[in-house]
């Protein structure tokens, strides 16, 4: 298990599809997941079983986020997500999303730290990246604290409302102090 004091990082399970359902149909969230359309149970059950195969193929890996208390689980309170995983580059992309009610207790902070250590210590990636609208601060500062650096804008990249706004890309290399 991947887990610390407060949360715990596990593989998706098939008892996650009714909680990937109504996460993945926020259409609050879209914005940030670039979705368009809904997602039916039959779809998400079967990405839970695909899931299951190697991140060697299919360039993705996708984690519950439990919070513990007393080291049991109390709640699955979001999800970490590494995509365009690179073997040859050793490189990957991560997103976090922690549900609404449980935000603000440091829990996305904590899920990030032990992603990162697991991605950099076990799966020896040489960076991690991530893209974050521009009016994302608190992603902004979650990855900032956790070590990630601004190396790029991608002006006008998201469609926001009647306009377009920027999308950041941040960057932690393995070597950087985290």
């Amino acid at each position: 298990m991947i887990q610390n004091d407060t949360i715990r990082l596990r593989a998706v399970e098939p008892a996650d599809v009714d909680l990937l359902y109504s996460w993945e149909n926020n259409m609050d969230l879209w914005q940030v997941s670039n979705t368009i359309a809904p997602f039916s149970k039959a779809q998400l059950a079967r990405y839970v079983k695909n899931a299951a195969l190697d991140i060697y193929q299919t360039k993705q890996l996708r984690l519950m986020i439990d919070a513990l208390k007393e080291d049991r689980v109390d709640e699955t309170v979001g999800i970490i997500d590494m995509f365009d995983f690179d073997p040859y580059h050793n490189r990957a992309g991560v997103g976090i999303m922690i549900n609404r009610k449980w935000s603000g207790r440091g829990l996305a902070a904590s899920a990030l730290r032990l992603f990162m250590d697991y991605a950099f210590n076990t799966l020896h990636l040489h960076q991690l990246y991530c893209n974050i609208a521009a009016s994302n601060s608190p992603s902004i500062r979650l990855f900032e604290t956790a070590g990630f650096k601004p190396v790029g804008v991608k002006k006008d990249w998201l469609k926001a409302g009647t306009g377009y706004e920027d999308e950041l890309l941040f960057q932690c290399l393995s070597t950087l102090e985290r």
